[in-house]
């Protein structure tokens, strides 16, 4: 004979008190773990968002981030007039050759001080990056000291505002202007002329080359070219959102497994509690188990329903966390990128895998926490049980 499922569902009701407290604790477990996940999600939605499908970007090879690479003039120009790249209305070639160097900004209401990155860019950045747009003001001028700042450095930081000069290399360049780069690692930049700031910094060189295809396609084929032509071979191609992507990893790794650890060591005080909760119930229902069995319900019932019990109050508590966990996706901050060594926004970011990874977690501190309760509960002596009374 198989128990039914309201039989679980009324004795976690009588038992309120104890129920909450265990709930509770499996909430705030469940909470913790999808934060986690939720943050190094984050991360990495954001730095693959500052790229495109379509983009393809040049760097040094072995360069792990554009601010240790380089990339010559000449080379920038024979790899622009590949037959791949796509070329605009006025017949130039779609592309942008990039400098990145690194300045200390204050952070608001601190005196703590953080790297924020400065990209120079090319007169074709704009129309290659749809996703960065004009907040406030405008966007600076070619071959002048004005800068454009990101929306996430706008808010982060002391004296980045419209009219207001930041020391940059040998000079003081004016902000004219905030752009919106939604949650891309661009929001997080400062932009000026690419050869303004060359001059800036006494550099010879760019960071890197990025350049819109004719096709998604033709990455392949624009690959090939490159690695035949010899002048080119201390560089790498790769798609511009593959790339971000890896500037993700080592910071989202990071995140992750620390999190993780710190997540093993409360679930294992949620599985505890709940194993506590289970053995009260076995040891308050020593009767009505016994009664069970004299009516002829098997052992296997006894365990199921047990363990059930146990399982469902976790999956109400991964629910639970779940549910608080969503509301982090309007929280955001930043951090210094482990990859580049500058400051990075990034917020949470919910999916529908986190939630899926959340709940089966959750089943699981239920299931280990309920399963030495419901086997006890299964393995009372029928007499013994009824003589508790």
């Amino acid at each position: 004979m198989k128990i039914p499922l309201s039989y679980t569902i009324r004795n976690l009701w009588t038992r309120r008190l104890t129920m909450s407290l265990t709930l509770s604790g499996i909430t705030l477990v469940v909470f913790v773990f999808a934060a986690v996940l939720m943050l190094s999600e984050g991360v990495t939605q954001t730095l693959v968002s500052t790229g495109s499908d379509d983009n393809v970007i040049i760097v040094r090879k072995s360069a792990q981030s554009e601010l240790v690479s380089a990339i010559g003039r000449e080379s920038v120009s024979n790899i622009s007039t590949f037959p791949e790249v796509a070329t605009g209305t006025d017949g130039k070639p779609v592309a942008t050759a990039d400098v990145i160097t690194i300045i200390n900004l204050s952070k608001n209401g601190t005196n703590d001080m953080a790297n924020v990155p400065v990209r120079g860019v090319s007169p074709g950045a704009t129309s290659m990056r749809p996703q960065v747009t004009v907040k406030e003001g405008r966007m600076f001028k070619q071959g002048s000291s004005e800068i454009t700042v990101g929306n996430a450095v706008a808010s982060q930081f002391a004296g980045v505002a419209i009219g207001k000069t930041i020391q940059i290399g040998s000079g003081f360049w004016t902000i004219v202007g905030v752009f919106d780069a939604g949650r891309s690692g661009f929001a997080s930049e400062v932009w000026a002329d690419a050869d303004q700031l060359m001059l800036a910094f006494n550099r010879p060189v760019y960071s890197s080359l990025t350049v819109k295809l004719k096709s998604v396609n033709d990455f392949d084929a624009f690959k090939t070219r490159m690695e035949s032509d010899q002048r080119l071979a201390d560089l790498e191609p790769k798609r511009e959102k593959a790339f971000y992507e890896e500037q993700s990893q080592g910071m989202a790794a990071f995140i992750k497994y620390l999190g993780l650890v710190i997540t093993i060591i409360f679930s294992a005080g949620a599985m505890i509690g709940a194993m506590i909760t289970m053995y009260a119930a076995v040891a308050n229902r020593t009767v009505e188990i016994g009664t069970m069995r004299a009516l002829g319900f098997r052992r296997r019932s006894i365990l199921a329903a047990f363990l059930a019990e146990a399982m469902f109050l976790s999956l109400l508590g991964g629910g639970l966390g779940l549910l608080l966990a969503s509301f982090l996706e309007f929280v955001s901050f930043s951090t210094t990128n482990f990859t580049s060594f500058t400051e990075l926004a990034f917020g949470f970011h919910f999916t529908a895998s986190i939630a899926i990874y959340t709940l089966i977690f959750s089943l699981f501190m239920g299931l280990v926490g309920g399963f030495l309760p419901a086997v006890r509960a299964s393995r009372l002596n029928i007499i013994n049980a009824l003589r508790a009374s």
